[in-house]
């Protein structure tokens, strides 16, 4: 073997992620959205505008930025806004200059974690992207509209990238197995341990992937050698997540605020999805507190639409609000037993409309006798009128039956009124 041959065997000395790496928008899995876009066109043409790519570790910033000089034919250069300086930029800028004037090369200037980069770093690209001797890309795990300046902001275009979700994680695994592990056994509740426990990561999961292999064995035993109790967190298409699931509802049901922020904690720790948990506090409060207290229903609506908002970690303090509120309310049932007896009814039944509450929108409606008899009920006292609303069967029929529990107490008292 000659020095050549050793240069080119290097790459079997790097990460797996590294070797993984794919060269071709066709092998980049993962932010569909994004390239079934504009922006994916303008890169298939061999186009593209200066860019910031805003996203969690992981998901592709760096090997998009890498495709993207591939397809386009760029001069790739890359740099750590933590460790370069306008020295390093200036001569950045030279070379783009003789690339661009010599060989008819446009250059890419990479730049990971931009948010670090000063404002002078910022103020020294802005004439050089401006015209077009370097096409910025820009990589951040920072809200860039908080940490890049506006002019530099006006000039390229910021583009989220979200967590890759289980079946992208899943997918970039199983590639890793055909392409270095084929003759390994696996073990497929090992790739899904693995993808679980990436977070949306696929740096990640692949160095979890490279570690077990080394055991020549991707087993769920190899990974509980490797992350220890860690793995019992990771556990969200199995016992652990729905029997989590479980206790947290059954604790708020039951109104024990302390267990509920337990098995909250457990979720968020074991890297739950926050839809998942905003869903089950905004069901439990309205099946299990519902009118007894409506409020609670409000606010863990809200919290949910505030969860998504914030994001992580500030979202488990209005996960914790929410969870607090629901577990320590009144509770009532009697709206949620209300619709599953009326559902009953109306699935073994095929009861009319009675014909004074039908619809007389239309010309002619009240020849069929649409309206004829209805009592409108802001015309009486207490704007309440006695008249028939259930069908003619089921008149008797009694679906909510308000408890004394909180404010439905006075649903309760205002209902009994009316009734008698």
């Amino acid at each position: 073997m000659d020095l050549f041959d050793s240069i080119n065997d290097d790459k079997k000395f790097s990460p797996l992620a590294e070797r993984m790496r794919p060269k071709t928008l066709r092998d980049f899995v993962g932010q569909a959205a994004v390239l079934r876009g504009a922006l994916g066109k303008m890169i298939s043409q061999g186009q593209t505008p200066s860019l910031i790519f805003f996203g969690a570790p992981g998901t592709g910033k760096t090997t998009l930025a890498k495709i993207i000089a591939n397809v386009t034919a760029s001069n790739f250069v890359k740099v750590n806004a933590a460790l370069s300086g306008v020295t390093e930029l200036r001569n950045i800028v030279k070379t783009a200059e003789d690339q661009r004037k010599f060989y008819r090369r446009r250059t890419i200037l990479f730049v990971d974690e931009i948010h670090r980069f000063n404002k002078s770093q910022q103020d020294f690209l802005l004439p050089y992207v401006e015209d077009g001797r370097l096409t910025l890309i820009g990589a951040t795990t920072e809200n860039p509209f908080f940490e890049v300046n506006a002019a530099l902001l006006s000039r390229v275009k910021i583009v989220r990238l979200e967590k890759l979700s289980v079946d992208d994680i899943k997918q970039i695994l199983r590639r890793a197995v055909e392409a270095e592990y084929k003759t390994l056994p696996v073990d497929e509740r090992a790739l899904d341990i693995i993808a679980d426990f990436a977070d949306g990561d696929a740096r990640t999961a692949l160095n979890l992937l490279e570690q077990a292999a080394f055991t020549e064995k991707i087993s769920v035993d190899t990974l509980r050698e490797l992350l220890g109790e860690k793995i019992r967190r990771y556990d969200k298409g199995g016992d652990v997540h729905y029997d989590t699931a479980s206790a947290f509802i059954k604790s708020m049901r039951g109104s024990d605020p302390d267990a509920a922020i337990f098995y909250l904690a457990k979720m968020i720790d074991g890297g739950e999805d926050l839809k998942f948990i905003a869903r089950r506090i905004v069901i439990c409060a309205s099946e299990d507190v519902g009118n007894a207290d409506p409020q609670a229903l409000i606010l863990a609506n809200a919290a949910a639409q505030a969860a998504q908002f914030v994001g992580m970690p500030e979202a488990r303090i209005i996960l914790a609000q929410a969870v607090t509120y629901v577990a320590s309310a009144p509770k009532s049932n009697a709206a949620y037993l209300a619709i599953d007896r009326a559902l009953a009814d109306v699935r073994t039944s095929d009861d009319e409309v009675p014909k004074h509450l039908r619809d007389t929108s239309y010309k002619g409606a009240k020849t069929f006798g649409h309206g004829v008899g209805y009592k409108y009920p802001h015309d009486f006292a207490n704007h309440f009128v006695r008249q028939q609303y259930l069908p003619d069967g089921k008149t008797s029929a009694r679906y909510y039956e308000p408890t004394a529990q909180g404010f439905e107490s006075t649903i309760r008292t205002r209902l009994d009124g009316l009734r008698k």
